[in-house]
């Protein structure tokens, strides 16, 4: 079974090997045919430290590392504003 890799923006690297991302998703909203977008914050293992505030990373479903990390940096796409 392939492992999931998801999208999003780092939120916070104040812990040590670990980053914070934000994923946001698009989705119609069933009644008022809106679009929604909704987000979630997910903990990632980020040995080298390569991620900074405001980076956009892809991040991969993995083992479990910790009471919340499930997942692990796999690339910076683009650089943080600032």
């Amino acid at each position: 079974m392939p492992k999931r890799v998801l999208q999003g923006v780092v939120v916070s690297d104040k812990n040590d090997k670990t980053i914070v991302v934000k994923v946001e998703r698009r989705l119609t909203h069933p009644v008022l045919k809106k679009t929604v977008r909704l987000s979630k914050k997910y903990h990632a293992h980020d040995e080298a430290k390569a991620a900074k505030l405001g980076d956009v990373v892809r991040i991969q479903e993995t083992r479990p590392i910790s009471k919340l990390k499930r997942w692990t940096l796999v690339e910076k796409v683009a650089p943080g504003q600032g």
